[in-house]
């Protein structure tokens, strides 16, 4: 058991780091061959270092680019990470914000187009698709994601606010350096990362789940043997067509968990009826995998 256990980790490692650097490549076309093109900036950190680099080649006597400026910007954020996270959290994130910064460095810009509309909409598609392959494998990319899971966790909320105010800082600077058309069109490529982002990353997102069975107790164990999901029994349901006994079950899961549900239904009860909602709003506590 402790080498299939030894083999699983190890297979999981090298999935991080493939994706590590496959995000490494992504988000360096977003930045070389879309972003800096169009005069587009980013979200977050990856903004934030493209803000530095252009008041760094304007008004200092030297620059600072994005790879260098992107990496220093996240070491108070690795300390962070390590001391309030996790260790092997940590030192993924590490390397997937390294290989970023390096591929950002080693992969010359290439000059597609300059229609920053383009620019903003293919930039974003990319850097969120690549954003939301790395969180979906359990690593950060840095910066704001390590400040949000740190207030998460320690007060229950959310840093949406910071996350806004944030970009909206981005946005301004993006109008004052490149004119006000070049802010809108980096809102725009930041609304579009993030919807990239969502349809990439799928653990986020909540589903209600109603089940009515004829097998209640085989359905449940069978669920919970592959999810660590509560489910209340609603008792004594009737079938309206042959008016036989049902009973009803409600869960929530997250849309990432959707293959594993509809594997143990079908295990359990390919019968089975099941509604499936997205949920907009949760009240109350709901199970989220630890980071290590």
């Amino acid at each position: 058991m402790d080498d299939v256990q030894r083999i699983l980790k190890r297979h999981q490692y090298i999935a991080k780091a493939s994706t590590a650097f496959m995000y490494g490549i992504m988000v360096s076309i977003a930045m070389n061959f879309f972003w800096t093109p169009g005069n587009i900036y980013s979200s977050g950190f990856t903004g934030l270092s493209q803000l530095i680099n252009t008041l760094s080649t304007r008004y200092f006597p030297f620059t600072i680019s994005p790879s260098i400026g992107l990496f220093m910007l996240n070491i108070p954020f690795f300390v962070l990470a390590w001391r309030q996270i996790g260790h092997q959290f940590t030192l993924f994130t590490i390397l997937t914000v390294f290989l970023a910064s390096f591929m950002i460095k080693a992969i010359h810009p290439v000059y597609l187009t300059h229609d920053p509309m383009i620019c903003a909409i293919f930039g974003g598609v990319v850097n969120g698709f690549g954003t939301g392959m790395s969180l979906k494998n359990e690593i950060s990319t840095g910066g704001l994601d390590i400040l949000g899971i740190v207030i998460r966790r320690k007060t229950g909320r959310s840093i949406g606010t910071i996350n806004i105010a944030f970009n909206v800082f981005i946005i301004t600077a993006a109008g004052f350096e490149y004119g006000w058309p070049y802010a809108f069109y980096s809102a725009i490529g930041i609304v579009v990362n993030a919807k990239a982002i969502d349809f990439a990353y799928t653990r986020q997102q909540r589903m209600q789940v109603l089940i009515v069975t004829d097998h209640p107790k085989t359905v449940i164990d069978s669920i919970q043997n592959h999810m660590p999901r509560g489910i209340t029994i609603i008792h004594n349901a009737e079938g309206a067509y042959n008016h036989n006994s049902k009973e009803i079950l409600f869960t929530t899961i997250s849309r990432y968990e959707m293959p594993e549900l509809e594997e143990a239904l079908e295990e359990s009860d390919p019968h089975a009826f099941a509604s499936i909602t997205e949920a907009s709003t949760i009240l109350g506590h709901f199970y989220e995998h630890k980071l290590k």
